[in-house]
């Protein structure tokens, strides 16, 4: 061997080892070419970080993640304008409901195949001091959607949620609550839709944030400002094993049906269908599985990764997402904005023509008891009176005769109330007309005072208008006040002997809807609706 040829020899070796050494890299380890897909994933997904680092270190793929509310990130896909290869949601189901208002012609990007990484239901932490005195209350200390509300109302629940206009957790909350509320067993239709059975809840609210990152934070960060979270179950146990709580909390799943989240990765472009793959299949193999779920807290797709024992809780009662898009729109309708929250108000006009005296009277304070408090069934829960709301009751016969309005702090304000109720004073006349007239007139002092408050009205009575002004000077008095007046509602409830086309004469006139009570009870009919369609 010459010289010459011994000096090629490890040169060409090193040559050779610089060549394998580009290629692995540019394979990723030989999964395949280094590549960079952008994604529009929900914000709380900035946890997987550290294992998407591993996951371009394994496959060559590196995630370039644009972390956006839930609701924002379908929002920017239902546009069809936009520059991403992948979308990474907590859940797409506000993304493909929305998708089906899309005008003719729109092109809303909701992926060409999905594929589900990981799990978590949306559930409420109590802190231990709250969960003692609730837990107690009910059989085998399984709360409820229902005791949640009941609690709230009450004043005892004081929770944060993220904001359901922006974050999925929030949306998934609310559509628990009203699935819980309407007892259909189904997924929520229109119809089933009522903002009466959503105003105790709502009025439990006094934390939110537009994600639920910041509503950990904000929560932490405040102790004492509220002692329930509502969230996903990842997210409150990573929260307990933070170090971050005095006392971790209790972490309830309600009885009633939890919504679960189960993080689809969409895939946008179809032309990046291979890049996708390799994502999946390292997101879903086991080992990976078992590191994100130690990780997140999230439980895994894949069933042969045995679960953490705090992911052991059951989701047997997992609840439907709807599938009418105008559900959501009456959902985030009825609930508003968070941050601007204006207790209703309720005016009663109640007849106390002679007819009421007797039964008819014990009808109606149970009825107001049943609304107080003192009807335990998980309806009347989602419909009790509530802190801070204003109520109004009229009690009428040939004119008005009484009025009384009080602000529920406590249980002594609807004590008073249901005193007042059952405190006769009776006479000889209906005026029906005369007395709704009186009711706009309170009505349109309530909109004047707090123009942000929501006023409606329920007009009971058991006989047929025989005093007072008719229905055309009503009419024209009615049709003179502002629009903002005239926006409020007459929900008229009918009762014995009352005479039903009247009664639909109200409810046709003030945008109302009647509520029979004659061949029911009033406990059932207040329970049925409280002022709101």
């Amino acid at each position: 061997m010459t010289a010459r040829q011994a000096g090629a020899r490890p040169l060409g070796l090193a040559l050779c080892l610089i060549l394998l050494a580009a290629l692995v890299s540019c394979s990723g380890g030989g999964s395949g070419p280094d590549t960079t897909l952008r994604v529009l994933a929900s914000d709380e997904l900035a946890d997987m970080k550290p294992l998407l680092d591993q996951l371009r270190e394994d496959t060559g793929v590196r995630l370039d993640m644009d972390y956006r509310p839930t609701n924002d990130a379908g929002d920017t896909l239902l546009t069809g304008r936009h520059s991403y290869d992948l979308a990474w949601l907590s859940s797409d189901r506000y993304l493909r409901l929305r998708a089906k208002q899309a005008p003719a012609g729109a092109t809303p990007a909701t992926g060409v195949q999905r594929t589900s990484i990981m799990r978590s239901p949306v559930v409420v932490g109590l802190t231990q001091d709250v969960a003692r005195r609730l837990r107690p209350e009910v059989p085998g200390g399984r709360l409820s959607w229902a005791d949640i509300a009941d609690a709230a109302a009450t004043g005892t629940v004081r929770f944060g949620m993220a904001d359901p206009r922006h974050s999925n957790s929030g949306l998934a909350a609310l559509v628990g609550v009203a699935t819980a509320a309407a007892g259909t067993g189904g997924a929520l239709r229109p119809e089933d839709v009522s903002c009466d059975r959503l105003r105790g809840f709502r009025s439990g609210q006094s934390l939110t944030a537009e994600t639920s990152h910041d509503l950990l934070d904000a929560f932490a960060g405040h102790p004492g400002r509220t002692n329930a979270l509502i969230t996903y179950e990842s997210e409150l146990l990573t929260l307990n094993a933070s170090g971050r709580l005095g006392q971790p909390l209790d972490i309830v799943h309600p009885a009633d049906g939890m919504v679960l989240s189960d993080y689809p990765l969409l895939l946008l472009d179809p032309a990046r269908r291979d890049a996708y793959d390799r994502v999946v299949e390292w997101l879903t193999d086991a080992g990976h599985q078992r590191d994100i779920m130690r990780r997140t807290l999230r439980r895994p797709v894949n069933t042969a990764v045995h679960r953490d024992e705090r992911l052991r809780v059951p989701l047997d009662n997992a609840l439907y997402f709807p599938d009418d898009p105008a559900v959501l729109d009456r959902l985030l309708d009825d609930y508003g904005d968070p941050r601007r929250r204006v207790a209703d108000q309720v005016i009663f006009l109640l007849d106390f023509s002679d007819s009421m005296r007797g039964a008819r009277t014990t009808a109606l304070r149970t009825a107001f008891a049943g609304l107080s408090g003192a009807d335990s069934s998980a309806v009347a829960k989602f419909v009790r009176f509530y802190q801070g709301e204003r109520l109004t009751a009229v009690r009428f016969g040939g004119r008005p005769l009484d009025e009384r309005t009080v602000t529920v702090h406590g249980a002594a304000d609807l004590t008073r109330l249901e005193d007042f109720v059952a405190g006769g004073g009776y006479d000889g006349s209906t005026a029906i007309w005369s007395a709704l007239d009186h009711g706009y007139a309170t009505a349109e002092r309530a909109v004047r005072e707090d123009p942000g408050r929501a006023v409606s009205i329920v007009l009971m009575t058991d006989g047929e208008n025989n005093a007072g002004i008719g229905r055309a000077t009503f009419v024209s008095r009615y049709k003179a006040r502002p629009a903002d007046v005239r926006a409020v509602r007459t929900y008229p409830v009918h009762f014995g002997d009352a005479d039903t086309a009247e009664l639909r004469q109200v409810a046709s006139v003030t945008g109302g809807r009647m509520v029979d009570a004659h061949d029911s009870s009033l406990s059932t009919a207040f329970k049925e609706i409280r002022g709101c369609s």
